[in-house]
C-alpha cells in the first residue's frame, strides 16, 4: 500500500522538480522542454531516476539535460512537542 504525500514527507521525501530538455524526434536540431514535479527523496533521488530509465526505454525524444530542484517540505524548524490541552465545546 502506498503512503500518504505527508507521510512521505515525513519520511525525508521532499519536492523535486526536473526541467528536462531533449530533442524532437523528427526534428534532432530543436530542442523541447518539460517539466515534472514529484516528491522525492535526496540524495540519491530513487523517483527521478525511475522516470529517467523510463523515459530512455519508452520515449522517443533523445534526453539533452536535465536540471532539477529540490525542496524539503517539513524540517526540524516545523514541528514542535505541545504539553497542552484545549478542549473544545
Amino acid at each position: 500500500m502506498r503512503s500518504s504525500d505527508f507521510s512521505r514527507q515525513l519520511e525525508g521525501y521532499g519536492l523535486l522538480t526536473a526541467h528536462i530538455l531533449y530533442r524532437m524526434p523528427d526534428h534532432p536540431r530543436l530542442l523541447q522542454t518539460f517539466l515534472w514535479q514529484t516528491l522525492d527523496k535526496a540524495p540519491t533521488f530513487p523517483e527521478l531516476s525511475r522516470f529517467l530509465q523510463f523515459w530512455e526505454r519508452d520515449i522517443e525524444g533523445k534526453l539533452h539535460s536535465v536540471r532539477i530542484s529540490h525542496r524539503d517540505l517539513i524540517g526540524p524548524s516545523d514541528w514542535r512537542i505541545l504539553d497542552a490541552e484545549f478542549p473544545i465545546h
